[in-house]
């Protein structure tokens, strides 16, 4: 049974082997986004990923994948978005 959706909208990309992997591995439910006929659209919420990889991209650290333990990486991302979050804020 799924519980939820999965980050939000996917790649078409992704549709069968990740589709496959969050219901039958994970429980979840991954909603792919439709390409839209004949004309250019923003998708809601894809600006705002593809946006912070793009700032995230601009921390030398982040740029390989130095750290052992996740959490350590999960940190410096932590780090990463305060430090960018205070450059916005003044």
């Amino acid at each position: 049974m799924a519980q939820s959706v999965l980050g939000g909208p996917g790649d078409a990309g992704y549709r069968c082997t990740a589709v496959d992997f969050a219901a039958n591995g994970l429980g979840l439910s991954l909603h792919i986004s439709e390409k839209v006929e004949g004309k250019w659209a923003v998708l809601p919420k894809r600006w705002v990923v593809e946006r912070t990889f793009s700032w995230l991209g601009n921390f030398r650290r982040l740029s390989k994948d130095f750290e052992i333990l996740p959490g350590t990486a999960e940190n410096m991302i932590r780090i990463a978005m305060m430090k960018i979050t205070l450059a916005k804020c003044v």
